[in-house]
């Protein structure tokens, strides 16, 4: 992608000059990665006091190849700097500004409530600039489905791609927005996708899935109040849950999904059960995973040594463990994976490096 090397914010005092613009090399913070010959990247995040917000910002922070230019609330709130990101970022957290975010960056990262990203990402792209969205504002490509999940998202803007990572490589290297998959979808589709591509399961799904309490957002409510969720677990959004949209439209069939809501801070476990096509073998299944993570760092399969949250808290890892059941066809997968992470702000980094040619290794391995 061009990227236009005379871009100006007079109000922020940023110019992005020609000098700036020369090659540079950025050695890796992991001695197998390859050195980064790339023009530093101007990264926006919107949304930046979220807790997915927070976690980009110190990603990107100290990311080789990126320079973070802005850092703005979802709204309009005072400047402000964050306790947690000093001598990471020390730069104020300032008012959501459209213009601002155009000038100062090639691309924007927004981690904003859905209303919001479906108008700042469509102004974004009109503008020329990439967007990766964290939200589910365009994950949904059919327009009736999306009415009903995401009715304020009218339309979807050109080069948009559902932005697994480990599933559209080829596609994020030219796509104008990334949309993000949400946190439970993304440890579904993992562990599913390979698997009904290979024609080894046979009808609907059942996910069950527990998340820890940050998956509900920093906006306090009385679900997440420590004295209702400590000591307890709960089922919500049965039968009603919005990520059971985009489930449903990568998998092609009829998925029934019952998150929890658990005393964790932080992960998503979610156990899956299926029946498998008749023929279809233990070997089968496996060689299908294999195969289709045998290049992904960031995806490890189990076998039947099935995963913990704790294998994958504050990481980029989506963990896979599987059983099977040969007399009924029966299959149990556990998927782990952060919420923050994974499931929403390195995720989007991932999705950032491909986008731009880099490896999808590059500022995720700590």
């Amino acid at each position: 992608m061009h990227i236009d090397a005379s871009l100006m914010s007079s109000s922020l005092g940023i110019a992005l000059t020609q000098a700036e613009f020369g090659m540079h090399t950025y050695a890796s913070e992991d001695a197998s990665l390859p050195a980064i010959d790339h023009a530093p990247i101007r990264v926006g995040i919107a949304g930046a006091t979220g807790y997915a917000g927070l976690e980009l910002v110190r990603l990107l922070a100290r990311h080789p190849a990126v320079r973070l230019t802005l850092a703005t609330s979802s709204g309009n709130a005072d400047p402000r700097r964050v306790p947690s990101l000093a001598k990471i970022w020390d730069e104020p957290i300032v008012p959501l500004d459209t213009r601002a975010l155009v000038e100062a960056c090639h691309v924007v990262c927004m981690a904003l409530p859905e209303k919001a990203s479906a108008s700042l990402g469509t102004e974004l792209v009109a503008s020329g600039r990439r967007v990766i969205d964290l939200s589910g504002a365009f994950r949904v490509r059919e327009a009736a489905a999306r009415s009903t999940w995401y009715p304020d998202t009218v339309s979807v803007p050109d080069g948009t791609v559902y932005a697994l990572p480990e599933r559209c490589r080829a596609a994020l290297a030219h796509a104008t927005l990334a949309s993000c998959p949400g946190c439970y979808p993304t440890a579904a589709l993992l562990a599913l996708l390979p698997l009904a591509d290979a024609g080894l399961i046979d009808g609907d799904v059942i996910i069950d899935a527990k998340s820890g309490v940050s998956g509900a957002g920093k906006v306090p409510s009385e679900r997440t109040h420590f004295s209702e969720n400590h000591g307890s677990a709960a089922a919500y959004g049965v039968f009603g849950h919005r990520h059971t949209a985009e489930m449903e439209q990568e998998l092609g069939r009829n998925v029934t999904f019952v998150p929890h809501l658990v005393p964790l801070n932080r992960g998503i476990l979610e156990t899956i059960y299926a029946r498998l096509a008749p023929g279809a073998t233990a070997d089968a299944v496996g060689q299908a995973l294999e195969s289709a993570y045998a290049d992904a760092p960031f995806v490890r399969l189990r076998g039947d040594a099935l995963p913990e949250i704790k294998h994958v808290a504050y990481t980029n890892f989506c963990d896979i463990g599987w059983r099977i059941d040969g007399s009924t066809r029966r299959l149990v997968i556990v998927s782990c994976l952060d919420n923050l992470l994974k499931g929403a702000a390195s995720q989007a980094v991932q999705n950032l490096n491909l986008m731009y040619g880099l490896d999808e290794r590059t500022g995720l391995w700590a």
